[in-house]
């Protein structure tokens, strides 16, 4: 156990991390309850509801974890406009490449593959992926707006992006390499430089 983490910090990390390796339906109580060594009374003191409340906390502390390093990225491409957008994009895939590929330690745990396993079985984890899409994609359209795309085409363009990361994350985890995600990156400056005034003409 961490001695600079209180209990509750090392139950979601710990959660976080066997999510991540062995998906929702493959970890129990008793394996983060082990692998965390909190005990179980703990465990149900700050998680009364059990397995799926302990869930939502690490579906959202992955969350914050991932919009941090989302903004880190995008913040170190100071300039703006399209060009500025275009390397953050790609840098910021570039960088899921590494954390995602062959040998990387990707941050907390991959929520599509949790949102895939309970859409449909548990109402709370989805709405808490669901929400947590969305928060990814608020930060890339604000980037697409300050790039100067119109409020509907960056709302549009923050969802197409999204989901190439999460696909290009799947095939990341599957193949065990980064090259999905970099191919991704590659095709970035002829997927997002075509923008739509506000009388429908193309500018680029």
């Amino acid at each position: 156990m961490n001695d600079k983490l209180k209990p509750k910090e090392v139950l979601i990390e710990t959660a976080s991390r066997l999510f991540k390796v062995r998906g929702y339906c493959g970890v129990g109580l008793n394996d983060i309850i082990e692998e965390s060594g909190i005990p179980k009374g703990s465990l149900y003191h700050y998680f009364p509801e059990g397995k799926e409340q302990l869930a939502i906390a690490a579906i959202n502390n992955t969350k914050t974890l991932v919009m941090a390093d989302i903004k880190r990225v995008f913040d170190s491409t100071s300039k703006l406009g399209a060009g500025s957008l275009i390397q953050a994009l790609q840098a910021y895939v570039y960088e899921l490449a590494k954390m995602f590929g062959a040998g990387g330690d990707p941050i907390g745990s991959p929520i599509g593959t949790i949102a895939g396993e309970k859409h449909s079985t548990s109402e709370p984890i989805r709405s808490a992926c669901e929400a947590t899409f969305k928060d990814w994609q608020a930060v890339y359209a604000e980037r697409f707006l300050t790039a100067g795309y119109p409020q509907e085409q960056a709302t549009s363009l923050a969802t197409v992006f999204h989901a190439l990361t999460e696909g290009g994350i799947l095939l990341a985890l599957t193949m065990k390499s980064g090259k999905p995600l970099e191919a991704i990156a590659e095709q970035i400056p002829s997927l997002f430089t075509e923008k739509i005034d506000k009388n429908n003409h193309t500018t680029y």
